[in-house]
């Protein structure tokens, strides 16, 4: 199944795609819902498939939402946590819909230097429950945090992406304090303990601060043998508990890490790759474009 594109999500709801798109490090926007269907009025609805972005959607009216192997009826307010590892659809039942959505990426996130990868979070774990029912109490809360957004986005604050990561992460607690507690707080197994010490020993290496620094560590082996277990064990953990390989998680932050030297730092791309691990310049670029569809040279300008 091929996820859904951020382009292809824009082209199918404004058939205008934002310039640049490609090039951001990280994307993120926020949509109200009556506008989006009034604009989808006589076209198809969304597939039921996996998207390349993460996206909250508060749901104001009565859907169908159908998300990996469930089907759920939703009858008035709901919460919707989707990922990129997952597919899903809502269908509305009711031509009465309204509330909002954003959706983001994975470095769009990550930006914000908690040390946790989005994909740790409860709410966005394999396996989770992802749509909750709101009361009519917590309503305007959550539609506040939405307004927020919107004013946010179109203001020109110098910080004022900082400031819609925590309105994001605001939504997430929101959702996560819907959650029964055996699901915010499982027992810590084994597995979860690899998983929770890889995830550490990757974000310790982050950021790159200068263009003498090197990544201690570069591939997969390197991180099982630092936790003294089996490359394969590794893998196996990783994909129970986050959903990826390891290399795939590693790739992902090693490339966010170049997005972000690219576009903040005046080094150079040879320095850019022999912080990151690489000793061939041309491995770099192969690596980056695989990654992005970019060249390094092409996503800085």
């Amino acid at each position: 199944m091929k996820p859904l594109t951020l382009p292809e999500f824009y082209n199918k709801i404004t058939e205008v795609v934002p310039e640049g798109i490609g090039r951001e490090i990280g994307h993120f926007n926020v949509f109200r819902i009556e506008e989006v269907q009034a604009r989808l009025k006589d076209k198809p609805g969304m597939p039921y498939n996996r998207r390349a972005y993460y996206k909250i959607s508060f749901i104001q009216g009565e859907n169908r939402a159908e998300y990996a192997d469930k089907v759920i009826e939703i009858k008035k307010n709901a919460l919707l946590f989707a990922t990129p590892r997952i597919p899903y659809n809502y269908v509305p039942t009711t031509p009465e819909q309204s509330g909002a959505f954003c959706i983001f990426t994975e470095e769009f996130m990550a930006q914000a230097k908690t040390g946790v990868m989005v994909d740790e979070l409860p709410i966005f774990r394999p396996g989770g429950y992802p749509i909750f029912e709101v009361s009519d109490e917590d309503v305007p809360e959550i539609l506040q945090l939405f307004r927020k957004m919107e004013k946010e986005l179109s203001s020109d604050y110098a910080f004022k992406y900082d400031l819609l990561r925590n309105y994001v992460m605001e939504l997430i607690h929101c959702g996560q304090k819907l959650q029964p507690a055996t699901a915010l707080y499982p027992t810590h197994t084994a597995s979860a303990r690899v998983s929770s010490l890889f995830i550490e020993l990757l974000e310790r290496q982050f950021p790159i601060e200068s263009p003498r620094q090197q990544l201690r560590l570069r591939t997969a082996k390197d991180y099982a043998d630092n936790l003294a277990i089996h490359v394969n064990h590794l893998n196996k953990v990783l994909k129970e508990n986050v959903g990826r390989t390891t290399t795939d998680i590693i790739s992902s932050r090693v490339v966010q890490e170049a997005k972000i030297l690219l576009k903040q730092t005046d080094w150079n791309v040879s320095e850019i790759a022999y912080s990151l691990g690489f000793e061939e310049l041309a491995h770099f670029s192969n690596f980056f474009r695989k990654q992005t569809d970019y060249s390094p040279v092409a996503f800085r300008s």
